[in-house]
């Protein structure tokens, strides 16, 4: 069984029917516009997250292709639930900053994925890969989401 809270929880829950998307729901809680794109993790372990979600009305845009805040919103999330899957717990994380690029039409259901390299969790930026992805497999949209690692302050007692 995982050390890291996350990964418990998930491990736990993804055990029963219905799993990945009640976890889903729990860890979209902790930013309100997760929710927006009814996402579920389908993989998550450290370094590494995968999600997805349905290409619908209320994430479409004017030319009804998944439009380009839905797609940042699942890179976020991922990013997010690897990180926390992943950080040490002497360390603590922050998004920093996020660049991306659309390469094709989003015009399908979206699976997003985050990666780090093994050893990377080190104080100071890190930069996370992220990408979505068509039902074929055309990526529609890669990025890097920086994160700034920095040590927990020491607790007095």
């Amino acid at each position: 069984m995982a050390d890291n809270y996350l990964l418990k929880l998930y491990q736990n829950m993804t055990r029963y029917p219905l799993g990945q998307r009640l976890f889903s729901a729990v860890f979209a809680r902790k930013a309100p516009y997760f929710r927006t794109i009814k996402p579920r993790i389908t993989e998550l372990r450290p370094h590494f997250c995968e999600l997805r979600f349905r290409k619908r009305k209320a994430v479409e845009n004017h030319i009804g292709t998944v439009h380009a805040i839905a797609l940042c919103n699942g890179l976020e999330m991922a990013m997010g639930a690897l990180a926390e899957a992943t950080v040490p717990k002497h360390l603590r994380w922050i998004p920093k900053g996020m660049s991306v690029n659309y390469t094709a039409k989003a015009d399908s259901d979206i699976r997003i994925t985050a990666e780090t390299p093994n050893h990377a969790w080190q104080p100071g930026d890190l930069p996370v890969q992220v990408k979505g992805y068509r039902n074929d497999g055309t990526l529609v949209i890669s990025g890097e989401i920086v994160i700034y690692i920095s040590e927990k302050p020491s607790r007095k007692k």
